[in-house]
């Protein structure tokens, strides 16, 4: 099953955010084979201000285990999290059944 995290940066997050993404990519490197597609969030000024990651996961609780062991979680990054089941209708302009 597909779960979405919407994840929003905390307000000073932005210095925390570029200190840490080495290691946030090294991991998403590590589960690569659980993602579907994703990326970061960006605010008006063009910064990064959040991410957005598809996983594909067992269930629920294993979805949470990959964006609770992400850097970027460990490290506080996030102010707000938002995970839910997320099913692709639409991918690089095709229709999914």
């Amino acid at each position: 099953m597909q779960f979405l995290l919407i994840a929003h940066d905390r307000e000073d997050g932005l210095a925390l955010r570029k200190q840490v993404r080495p290691e946030h990519l090294a991991y998403l490197e590590s589960i690569k084979s659980s993602i579907v597609f994703g990326g970061p969030m960006l605010g008006a000024d063009g910064n990064p201000c959040g991410s957005m990651i598809v996983y594909e996961a067992a269930d629920r609780a294993a979805a949470e285990a990959l964006v609770a062991n992400d850097p970027y979680s460990k490290a506080g990054l996030f102010g707000a999290v938002e995970i839910q089941g997320f099913r692709t209708v639409v991918r690089d302009g095709t229709l999914t059944p």
